[in-house]
């Protein structure tokens, strides 16, 4: 217990450490750096949507070096078969009498961090196997399971500009991401910045700051937070108030609501946000500060909503209200 609670302390200042040394490289995107690390904390997965060109396999690649953990894109296209993904057996000739065996070829998605570029470029078949893998952290190919090694982060991205040709995920495979988060354009100065450090001929060499083992220690002892039962209370009530049956705004805004997995994964958003701020106890504006990006993408909204441009922060902030007087 005394171990743990030692890994806990030193989380803020190293996760302080990280975030300062990305910033070297990439500029303006301080809350989507912070995000990301939480997910990678507590082991969950991240669906991002925003414009190429706003650093998004950069900050992953860069993520991997800092910590030292390997690094894999895949670029999803239409005509991407699973074994793309997963890996496949090929036939391999011996050189002992020419005897031949199968032997498993890994795949792109035996990686500590895996780039899913365009994820709804590919047909839905093919997303399953990375959805597969995503969730149960296995891999089988020919009725043999292959472990992924821990830890492992998707981080999967959308173009909302091009949408012909798409194959738009479904509710069911995108609730297997834990957080949802928009890609924004970066600030003037940001942007400057940017034009003036990556167009000459010097080149940022990141620093390692975190080992895998620290990562993993982080991911151990962040869970064994306690969580408040009012705390669960209140974020099993939002969630709930988002479902049509449960609350009247929800009746008339929302088509689809969230899942007991966005409780789940709004409980260990808060444990982590927490962390990070030198606590070991969960508070409500933990929950609440994971909320839009746990809820994102679990919300669907309707066509009245969209009628009378009614927002899914609008809504959300109407419940917690209800919940908060």
């Amino acid at each position: 217990m005394e171990e743990m609670v030692q890994t806990l302390k030193r989380l803020p200042s190293k996760m302080e450490e990280l975030k300062q040394e990305l910033s070297r490289r990439i500029f303006g995107q301080e809350e989507l750096i912070e995000t990301m690390l939480a997910a990678i904390v507590a082991r969950g997965h991240c669906l991002l949507t925003g414009v190429p060109g706003l650093a998004k396999t950069l900050l992953v690649s860069s993520l991997g070096e800092t910590a030292e953990l390997s690094f894999k894109r895949i670029q999803f296209t239409p005509d991407m078969m699973p074994s793309d993904i997963t890996g496949s057996e090929i036939l391999d000739f011996r050189q002992d009498g020419g005897t031949r065996a199968f032997q498993f070829m890994r795949g792109p998605v035996f990686a500590n961090l895996v780039l899913a570029d365009e994820i709804n470029r590919t047909p839905p078949k093919t997303q399953s196997a990375l959805l597969e893998a995503m969730q149960e952290r296995v891999v089988t190919v020919a009725g043999k399971r292959y472990e992924l090694e821990e830890p492992f982060f998707v981080l999967a991205t959308q173009n909302p500009i091009e949408q012909e040709g798409t194959y738009p995920l479904p509710e069911a495979q995108l609730d297997r991401f834990m957080f949802a988060l928009t890609v924004k354009y970066p600030k003037f100065d940001d942007e400057v910045r940017v034009m003036l450090e990556t167009t000459n001929e010097s080149c940022v060499t990141l620093n390692k700051v975190i080992s895998k083992e620290e990562l993993l220690a982080f991911q151990n002892a962040v869970r064994a937070i306690p969580l408040p039962r009012s705390v669960a209370e209140l974020a099993a009530k939002i969630v709930r108030a988002t479902r049509p049956e449960e609350q009247e705004v929800a009746e008339k805004y929302i088509r689809w609501g969230a899942g007991p997995r966005a409780c789940q994964c709004l409980a260990l958003a808060g444990k982590v946000f927490a962390a990070f701020d030198g606590r070991f106890n969960v508070a409500d504006g933990d929950i609440l500060r994971a909320l839009l990006p746990v809820m994102r993408h679990r919300v669907i909204l309707n066509y009245r909503a969209e009628a009378e441009k009614v927002t899914l922060e609008n809504i959300l902030g109407a419940i917690v209200k209800a919940f908060r007087k």
